[in-house]
């Protein structure tokens, strides 16, 4: 194993993580931005108000996208096994 592939196994895995981690993110980032406008529109600062519905909508996004996640991981997994199995590490 040289460079290239060690190259090639990081390359995959940060791949890996940032599309599995991409819908939760952006899902508390579309969450986070509404709660700021609503907070924006009514002058309501209350600092507990962010919390609570981000939190839930993180954990019900977490659920619904956790077979998404798992396949990635699992992908990344099995290429990995294979590589070592092979002899390739």
């Amino acid at each position: 194993m040289d460079q290239t592939d060690v190259y090639a196994i990081l390359t995959q895995t940060i791949w890996a993580v940032l599309i599995a981690s991409g819908p939760i993110l952006a899902l508390a980032l579309i969450v986070g931005l509404g709660i700021a406008f609503f907070q924006a529109l009514t002058q309501i600062q209350e600092m507990t108000l962010t919390f609570v519905p981000k939190i839930a909508a993180i954990f019900l996004g977490l659920i619904l996208t956790l077979p998404f996640i798992f396949a990635t991981l699992d992908k990344l997994a099995l290429h990995v096994f294979d590589i070592i199995t092979a002899g390739g590490i």
